[in-house]
């Protein structure tokens, strides 16, 4: 039978959420345009920062502005504890210096829209998680609407901290529900990191904002299935230069990039190297898309003339430079890597020690089989693709074997559409059982949305993996499975 339907995932029909939801995107496109409907601030907006006390003045009093709602201030603080204990360490899985959870608090002090947007996200990942204080009393719709609420002063204001409220906001919708409306979840967001001239090298809180951002566009992109591409395009993900043309051909722009991310990545620090990573994967979804409409529907590709064969070819590099060129800590913990069988589990054993390492490597293999899958016919130069690596059935294995082996809360969530890539390549009803349950895992312990990507591998694999199912009914499934393969 299918996976059933926990009670919080009712929540995003409520039509309350779903009205709040259009409110939000109202806010922030209006807000935008009304501020600057013909161009971009100039100057530029100061960068955020969290507030800076005086001098010989203690910073750890009473500042919170709790009022606004009625809500029991213990539940408040309750929700707070827990951003800065279970939601902030998910969204830092690539930011060491921890910006979600030491800055973000700090900028809540004066940022009644940043204080709302962290509580209502806290609020909802604990309804969905069961750890409300009060069983079946949802305050997250209250919370969020106080939030969209303060976005207007403070988008009038032109502060730049309604980027962090609106990031925050993004990532709360996409977690409360499955995410086919990706787009309209993050043109707000992208929108404001426009307005704000805010990229991938901008620094500080402003800089994890948009990485944090940037997953979620690939993540979106990937749930498209070539459909759609990035709302903030790729090339807008780094800063434009004095020293660079205004022109630039593809080449030149990955070399501009890899610069950009040795020159800020401390000596390719591992943070940096999986933001590559991110990068790399959306640059995929992009050609992947301009293939659908170039190649299927007789589009004619504006951002890129070049074969198509080319263009894979050059990307396929660069996704071979980032695994060749990663850092000490972007590997796996040696004699551990295995193809056999281990722990009853039949996937291989990857440990990482640093949590950028675990989603980085992931989010790797996930772009190279969206690579293998659109591989040009006949295009297989030895140089360019061999040995294992040529197997989009390799790359799913490490896939879930990652999984399977680092638990990091952050990272099982981003492993929810890799987990989706992979698991419609496995026939055995081992692999797939475990992937089931690895689906079911991260939607318990973390209460990110992940239900309905299990409903859409058991669509694919055309039968149903029930967690109560023994032993001897896998092995009946295993064969049933390889005779409808062998048929």
């Amino acid at each position: 039978m299918n996976a059933p339907m926990t009670e919080a995932d009712h929540f995003p029909v409520d039509p309350r959420f779903l009205a709040l939801h259009e409110e939000l995107r109202h806010v922030v496109l209006s807000g935008i345009v009304s501020l600057s409907p013909s161009r971009w601030p100039s100057p530029e907006p100061d960068p955020i920062d969290p507030p800076t006390p005086a001098p010989n003045t203690v910073f750890d009093g009473p500042s919170l502005d709790f009022t606004a709602v009625n809500i029991p201030q213990t539940r408040l603080i309750q929700y707070l504890q827990n951003w800065v204990a279970e939601c902030a360490p998910i969204l830092d899985k690539f930011d060491t210096n921890r910006q979600f959870q030491i800055q973000v608090p700090l900028i809540a002090r004066s940022s009644p829209a940043v204080l709302y947007a962290i509580l209502t996200f806290s609020s909802r990942q604990m309804e969905r998680r069961g750890a409300a204080e009060v069983k079946g009393c949802y305050d997250s719709p209250e919370l969020y609407q106080e939030s969209i609420r303060l976005l207007s002063p403070a988008l009038q204001a032109k502060d730049s901290n309604v980027l962090v409220a609106a990031c925050i906001l993004a990532v709360f919708e996409l977690m409360s529900w499955n995410s086919t409306d990706w787009r309209r979840h993050l043109q707000g967001c992208a929108a404001l990191l426009g307005f704000f001239g805010v990229n991938g090298f901008s620094g500080g809180i402003a800089q994890a904002m948009f990485w944090c951002y940037a997953r979620m566009e690939v993540c979106g992109a990937i749930i498209s299935d070539g459909t759609e591409t990035a709302v903030l395009h790729v090339s807008k993900w780094v800063p434009t230069t004095s020293s660079m043309p205004s022109t630039v051909t593809p080449n030149e722009e990955s070399e501009f990039v890899r610069a950009l991310l040795h020159h800020y990545g401390s000596e390719w620090h591992p943070d940096m190297h999986a933001n590559w990573a991110t990068y790399l994967c959306a640059k995929v979804c992009d050609l992947r898309f301009r293939r659908t409409q170039h190649l299927e529907l007789g589009k004619p590709d504006a951002q890129d003339s070049r074969p198509f064969s080319e263009q894979w070819y050059q990307l396929w590099r660069e996704l071979r430079r980032w695994v060749d060129e990663r850092p000490p800590a972007m590997l796996s913990v040696p004699n551990l890597m295995s193809d056999q069988q281990q722990n009853h589990t039949p996937f291989p054993i990857i440990l990482f020690s640093h949590n950028s390492a675990i989603s980085g490597n992931q989010l790797y293999h996930t772009a190279c089989i969206l690579m293998l899958e659109m591989r040009p016919p006949g295009f297989a130069p030895a140089q360019a693709i061999s040995g294992p690596e040529s197997f989009p059935v390799w790359h799913a294995r490490r896939i879930c074997g990652i999984s399977c082996t680092n638990p990091h809360k952050g990272s099982r969530i981003e492993a929810i559409q890799p987990l989706y890539i992979a698991g419609r390549l496995f026939t055995h009803a081992s692999e797939r059982m475990e992937i089931a349950r690895l689906l079911r895992t991260i939607s318990r312990n973390t209460g990110w949305g992940a239900w309905w990507r299990l409903r859409d591998l058991e669509a694919e694999w055309g039968c149903e993996y029930d967690e109560s199912l023994t032993a001897s009914s896998q092995a009946d499934q295993s064969e049933q499975v390889s005779t409808s393969v062998s048929t």
